[in-house]
């Protein structure tokens, strides 16, 4: 995912001593992210090698800039030297091979999710840990689907989602304990906001083989029960079934829909890990 970088409504487009255009912010990007951004997305196929005048005439960045920040980008791997100047480093390369694995897990589980929902007429959600929040890779459930307000690439805290407390029930408590220090957002009511009570549930949910509910704690009127997917060490994602309750409206039937997930976690498991697939 790209970091914007443009800071105002006009960009003066240049050219780069190879002559390419070359898109330089109407203000001075003042943030570190911002600087190395410009000088990351300065790299592309047919230039994998710029000089340090190279870098600074494609960002637009004063030279001595882009000395000290290359420096900085070197030691942490972003960047490496190379004959005739830099290069992309391996830590590029390592972040990519995670993204690649969120698209494997979304177009081996996807066809398993829209089916589930098919057959169970909920709102279905794949997604994965990404620090403290759930990142939504797929959602499915037809015409439901817009009445709750998530969505492919969205974020919600983790504490405060079913997905996210299936996954997070997959870690050790230290971690947990490592990635929650500070305050738990509250999104209703009835979102857990104390960290003993989270650690608590969490090991409800341990208790429960990974069945995790959310009953109305990331939005208010919606219940959700996940499952994770298993393979070799934590979870790599998680599947879940969400639907409107209140009013006339009656509660979910998690026994239910629980033992449905964890079917369809189970053989999303297997396709992922065919060699290793296991539940713990």
């Amino acid at each position: 995912m790209t970091v914007e970088v443009l800071t105002g409504p006009q960009s003066e487009q240049l050219l780069s001593g190879s002559g390419r255009p070359t898109t330089r912010p109407a203000q001075t990007p003042v943030s570190m992210i911002e600087r190395m951004t410009l000088i990351l997305d300065a790299f592309d196929g047919s230039t994998p090698t710029l000089t340090l005048l190279g870098l600074a005439e494609r960002t637009g960045l004063p030279r001595s800039t882009v000395h000290r920040i290359l420096d900085q980008m070197i030691r942490l791997r972003w960047l490496a030297h190379a004959p005739g100047g830099y290069r992309l480093g391996m830590r590029p390369l390592e972040l990519g091979g995670l993204a690649a694995d969120h698209n494997e897990i979304r177009d081996v589980v996807s066809p398993l999710l829209h089916d589930l929902c098919q057959r169970t007429g909920m709102v279905g959600h794949l997604g994965v840990l990404d620090g403290r929040e759930v990142l939504y890779l797929d959602k499915a459930g037809g015409r439901l689907t817009a009445s709750i307000p998530t969505r492919l690439g969205g974020r919600m805290p983790a504490h405060t989602t079913a997905l996210g407390k299936a996954l997070l029930a997959s870690l050790e408590p230290s971690i947990v304990e490592t990635s929650f220090r500070d305050r738990l957002p509250q999104l209703t009511p009835r979102t857990i906001c104390d960290k003993a009570e989270l650690h608590r549930e969490l090991t409800r949910i341990r208790h429960r083989q990974g069945v995790a509910l959310d009953n109305e704690e990331s939005l208010t009127g919606i219940a959700c029960v996940a499952v994770p997917i298993r393979g070799r060490g934590a979870a790599v994602g998680a599947l879940s079934l969400s639907g409107q309750i209140g009013g006339e409206r009656t509660a979910l039937d998690t026994a239910r829909l629980a033992r449905v997930l964890v079917e369809v976690a189970h053989e999303a498991g297997r396709a992922l890990f065919p060699r290793h697939a296991r539940w713990r």
